[in-house]
């Protein structure tokens, strides 16, 4: 099974976010080839809660089931975007050792502290028509990447519906549920008929996120595979 991690942030990195595919690279690339431009639309949910939004600090309960509804893993974790483009993804789960995806603005760094092996790829190609995307991308390249559709109503939830433009993406669809305005659960439903939920909690727009925090070291001893790209200079 595709490890759930990789799948949600990206859905398209490899060796997902590593089990996917070592072609993820190439098929993030492809769907920057095919992205179209966006038509105007009204806006959703999305839209509104993405108006403003510079930083958040959230925590997330996670859970995988297949076409069936049997559960593949439950896990939980914490997740840090700086807009646009920068990230750290921290996950555990309940049978496995943690893992951190981290977006510092040029590379996305994938570290599995069991297997200590870390795999870098250029951000620019990996990111692309990604879930990970609908929080940390700019409203451009939402609406280039993605259709968007409000959704309706329920669970007492107010839902937006996106679908990649691109057939090069790994999931083939994605539901937001927002209460009051602030995202309450995100459900990925990807091409192998699994369908990952995620619960946010104590979420904080606006959050402090430091510079420590979206950037990635090796620790010694640790198996990296890539070559990582320069940082952009600091403002």
């Amino acid at each position: 099974m595709t490890r759930p991690i990789l799948r949600i942030a990206l859905c398209a990195c490899a060796p997902l976010w590593l089990g996917a595919s070592a072609h993820a690279a190439a098929g993030a690339d492809a769907a920057v080839r095919t992205a179209a431009p966006a038509p105007a639309a009204a806006a959703t949910a999305l839209d509104r809660y993405l108006d403003g939004l510079t930083t958040l600090r959230t925590k997330f309960s996670q859970r995988v089931v297949d076409a069936a509804g049997k559960l593949l893993e439950q896990g939980q974790g914490s997740l840090l975007v700086r807009r646009p483009g920068r990230f750290r993804w921290e996950y555990t789960p309940d049978d496995a050792g943690a893992q951190l995806l981290v977006a510092d603005g040029a590379n996305l760094w994938f570290y599995d502290r069991e297997l200590q092996q870390a795999t870098v790829k250029p951000a620019a190609a990996a990111l692309t028509a990604t879930p990970v995307m609908l929080l940390s991308g700019s409203a451009a390249e939402l609406r280039s990447a993605f259709t968007v559709v409000a959704a309706g109503e329920r669970d007492s939830l107010e839902w937006v519906k996106v679908t990649p433009r691109s057939a090069a993406a790994e999931f083939a669809s994605a539901e937001l549920g927002f209460r009051n305005g602030q995202l309450a659960r995100l459900v990925i439903h990807d091409r192998l008929n699994q369908t990952d939920t995620l619960e946010f909690s104590d979420s904080a727009r606006g959050a402090r996120v430091s510079d420590a925090e979206l950037r990635f070291s090796p620790p010694a001893g640790v198996d990296v595979i890539g070559t990582p790209q320069p940082l952009p200079a600091a403002p």
